[in-house]
Parts: C-alpha cells; sequence; structure tokens
C-alpha cells in the first residue's frame, strides 16, 4: 500500500471514528442485528460523481473497527457510472447491500465524503467546459480543507481539472512573500536557480510588469499571473512570446465563471482557481434503505 492509499485510508477512517459509527446509539436499539438491507445512492440534481470507491472502502474499515464480524456485502453500480461520469437528478449511483446496522451507521459518512467529491467535480466540470475550445487547463490549488487535499485534489481530476502542486515540497514557486521576505525579485531567483534540487521547475509569481521582466531576465521557468486583468494577461503573454520564450504561462487570482474563458482566450496555458475546492457547494445525494425480505 502507497503512502497515498494509507493518507486515504486515514481519512476515512477518521470519519467514522469521529460520528462514533460503531457506537450507533439509535441503531443499537432499534434495528435487529441480523437484519440485512439494500440501500441505493440517488443523485437529486444533474452532477459529476466522486466517492464512489469510497463505499466500499468505508465498509472495510467498518468491519475492522467494529471488532465483530458484520457479514458479506455487495456494492453494486452501473457499468456507466463511475467517477468523473455526468449524471442526471434521479439516476442511482450505487446500490449497497448489507447488515442493515452497518449501513445505517455509515450512511452520513459516505453521503457527506461524496457530496463534497461530487461539489468539487461539478464545479470543476463547469470551469472546464466554459473554457473549452481554448487550449488553455484548469488548475487546483493549496486551498483545500486541512486533511482533505488528496481526496479534493482527485476529485478535481475527476471533473476535468488538472492538479497544481499537491504540497510544499512539490516545487518551487516563488510568491510575492518570498519576493518581499528574500530581498526582490532578481534575488530570490537567483538563489533559486542555484540551490534547487535536480528537476524542479522554478515558477515566479509576478503582479506587475517591472515584475515580469525581472523574472524573465533572471531565468523563471515559469510565470503565474496574479490578479491581473485579462487585458494585462493579454499583454503580459505577448511580451513574453515576444521574446521567443515558451515558459508556461499561468493566470490566477479574482478569476469566476463569468470571466475564466476571457483570460483563457488571452492567451495562457493554465488558469488556477482556488473555488474549486474551497467553494464548492456540496452536491445533492440521498441514501434509501429497505429491509431485504429474502
Amino acid at each position: 500500500m502507497d503512502w497515498k492509499t494509507k493518507r486515504v485510508e486515514a481519512i476515512l477512517e477518521l470519519a467514522l471514528l469521529e460520528d462514533k459509527a460503531t457506537s450507533d446509539a439509535t441503531t443499537a436499539i432499534t434495528i435487529d442485528p441480523r437484519l440485512r438491507a439494500s440501500a441505493t445512492v440517488t443523485a437529486k440534481q444533474d452532477c459529476i460523481v466522486a466517492g464512489l470507491g469510497a463505499i466500499p472502502r468505508f465498509l472495510d474499515i467498518y468491519a475492522r473497527l467494529d471488532k465483530v464480524a458484520s457479514g458479506r456485502y455487495e456494492v453494486i453500480s452501473h457499468p456507466e457510472i463511475f467517477d468523473g461520469v455526468r449524471v442526471k437528478k434521479g439516476q442511482s449511483l450505487a446500490v449497497i447491500r448489507h447488515n442493515a446496522r452497518v449501513i445505517l451507521a455509515c450512511e452520513r459518512v459516505i453521503l457527506n465524503l461524496m457530496q463534497h467529491l461530487g461539489g468539487v467535480a461539478t464545479l470543476t466540470r463547469r470551469y472546464v467546459d466554459q473554457i473549452k475550445g481554448t487550449g488553455a487547463t484548469v488548475l487546483d490549488t493549496r486551498k483545500t480543507v486541512p486533511g482533505m487535499r488528496l481526496l479534493d485534489k482527485y476529485a478535481v481530476r475527476c471533473g476535468g481539472g488538472e492538479n497544481h502542486r499537491l504540497d510544499l515540497s512539490d516545487g518551487v514557486l516563488i510568491k510575492n512573500n518570498h519576493i518581499s521576505l528574500g530581498g526582490g525579485v532578481e534575488a530570490v531567483l537567483a538563489r533559486a536557480l542555484k540551490k534547487r534540487k535536480p528537476g524542479q521547475v522554478i515558477q515566479v509569481e509576478v503582479r506587475t510588469f517591472e515584475e515580469l521582466d525581472l523574472a524573465l531576465a533572471g531565468g523563471a521557468e515559469s510565470l503565474l499571473l496574479d490578479n491581473m486583468t485579462p487585458a494585462q494577461i493579454k499583454k503580459a503573454v505577448a511580451i513574453v512570446r515576444a521574446t521567443g520564450s515558451k515558459i508556461p504561462l499561468e493566470a490566477s487570482g479574482g478569476i469566476v465563471l463569468e470571466n475564466i474563458r476571457k483570460y483563457a482566450l488571452a492567451g495562457v496555458d493554465y488558469i488556477s482557481v482556488g473555488a474549486l475546492t474551497h467553494s464548492a457547494p456540496a452536491v445533492d445525494l440521498s441514501m434509501r434503505i429497505t429491509a431485504e425480505t429474502s
């Protein structure tokens, strides 16, 4: 099991522990421990699916935490329903057949996770659709719920976006605070180019055309054009390309659904949007549970 899988397992286990799923007081005194049930997860709105694979993992982790054999289970979904697929309101995403007590104990954490990840994926797809045909790519940021970054970034990919840095160790991005604390663009960039590890690309955030010129002259290998208007972005792209440079150009800051296409048409390669993960509304899903008669 690699470290990413272990991290996801830890997130799911924490969710069950937080909800004290194995100590469900209501279910323990109202539901026959031998009862089996069928639960259908249904989309109550058009959305992008994300998090289906977490269902069996939650059930496996519950069984380990419960210390009591909870019986066999099945998680069934149509072959055409998988993470990243667009579904319509009323469509069934999955059917869970299991011990009724286990389903009830895991119901909320399953829905919470799938609604959150589906929300990220659905919002991402809206941004991706807005810039279709422009050649630009939608990126996420590190503006994620603490502890949820791996899953949030996975949901972005389900929505058709791509991932920026996973964490602070994953690449070099010189931002405005590094520049102000480190003695200016030239000094910080020179230091970074000298001390970087093999294979690391040096990206520099610039907010003005003066900083842009300094970063280009200093050998920046990628530029993040921060909080510029589409017109300023277009001018910045022209300046960079006029030098013959083909370094990647990224726009960020103040970008919303209503203006992202203007930024894409300005000629950047990437557009990073923090809202994908910090402001995505959860999608509406439900779980209908019925007793099995046989």
